[in-house]
């Protein structure tokens, strides 16, 4: 943005001009300090729709339900079938989840709310349905966008919506975890991974972390939300201190002596063996890592599987929810329980093997 080092993201017609509707939401995305990755995804999913609305030669202030309902079943085509020009047979996979599917609703319905309180858009009413709250009753009269919802009144429902089941987090195993540390070359790329897998940060997370964040006499990292010059984002808007094991605060020591040096630097991780020499790490150049790794120890990963180890193995050792919600730096605790709040099975038989289950009975199979 001019005169700032704010990032944020437009939409471009055909003729490469912006998309009006869609510049007017996106900058009050932006002005009310949205995450630029939100502002991104809301981009990309207004993208669809109106290259939905494109193909079907529709208004985007006059679609109906019936249209938002065909621009679920055309997400679900794969992309060189959305012509309609090639059939697809019912075999064939949908190239949207339903999870996927759920979130462009969510973009659409908010870009509808909003043109709707600047004016009778009617989509915004036909999206969004009132019903009691914790019934699925019938539905009630429509509510503006931002009503403040408290208990026991009407929740808010999109009308259109797919069934899909949560997906389980990725764990990793811990041969899985030490194999990729024992793949990296460097102690930078160790010490990432490390901090990745002690402390449960997100990468972006660990992308912004600077010196003074790592205490080494306290064993513990700081998560703080700042601007950083490789554009790393700490999710939450409130600073977090997380525990570390010594062994880490080793391995960044050694970082420091072998590899890291005498460079004038605030950043943790930094180029060190490219160009710019001395720059703070980016995500690409993480990312870039990720596929060599991947290769080289044929597991595949990403770095937030790290995040997803890290709270799962601590709820396995009886590490209480609320405990692990304020470790993550979740905002809420259904966050929390909705994300691991699961069993496996080889969980399940740990609980029964622990409770006596198995053992002791008074009945014989």
């Amino acid at each position: 943005m001019p005169e700032s080092e704010n990032e944020s993201w437009t939409l471009l017609g055909d003729d490469q001009v912006p998309i009006e509707p869609v510049e007017q939401f996106l900058a009050f995305l932006t002005s009310i300090e949205k995450s630029p990755n939100t502002v991104k995804a809301y981009a990309h999913d207004l993208k669809d729709w109106f290259a939905y609305l494109n193909r079907q030669c529709l208004d985007w202030n006059s679609a109906g339900l019936e249209d938002v309902a065909g621009f679920v079943a055309w997400l679900r085509l794969p992309p060189e079938a959305r012509d309609g020009k090639v059939a697809v047979l019912p075999t064939v996979a949908h190239h949207c989840s339903a999870a996927s599917v759920n979130r462009k609703l969510a973009a659409l319905t908010s870009f509808c709310e909003f043109h709707a309180r600047h004016g009778d858009l009617e989509l915004a009413r036909l999206l969004i349905t009132m019903q009691p709250a914790g019934r699925r009753g019938a539905a009630t009269s429509f509510k503006p966008f931002l009503h403040h919802i408290t208990k026991g009144e009407p929740e808010r429902r999109r009308t259109i919506k797919l069934k899909s089941s949560p997906p389980r987090p990725k764990v990793l195993t811990a041969p899985q975890a030490q194999a990729v540390l024992d793949a990296c070359e460097h102690l930078r790329d160790r010490l990432l991974f490390a901090v990745l897998l002690d402390c449960g940060v997100r990468i972006g997370e660990a992308l912004g972390l600077r010196h003074e964040d790592m205490n080494i006499a306290e064993q513990t990292v700081t998560v703080t939300p700042r601007a950083n010059a490789n554009r790393a984002r700490a999710k939450a808007g409130i600073s977090r201190t997380t525990p570390a094991s010594p062994e880490l605060m080793r391995l960044y020591a050694d970082y420091l002596t072998r590899e890291y040096g005498a460079l004038d630097s605030d950043y943790v991780f930094v180029n060190l063996f490219a160009e710019p020499h001395g720059r703070p790490w980016t995500y690409r150049a993480v990312y870039d890592l990720v596929q060599r790794l991947r290769r080289r120890t044929g597991i595949g990963f990403e770095p937030h599987h790290y995040r997803h180890t890290y709270a799962t193995w601590l709820l396995r050792r009886g590490a209480g929810m609320e405990s692990v919600k304020e470790l993550l730096g979740h905002a809420s605790i259904t966050t929390t329980i909705d994300t691991y709040g699961h069993l496996t099975v080889e969980d399940a038989r740990q609980a029964l093997e622990s409770a006596g289950w198995f053992t002791g009975r008074e009945v014989r199979l």
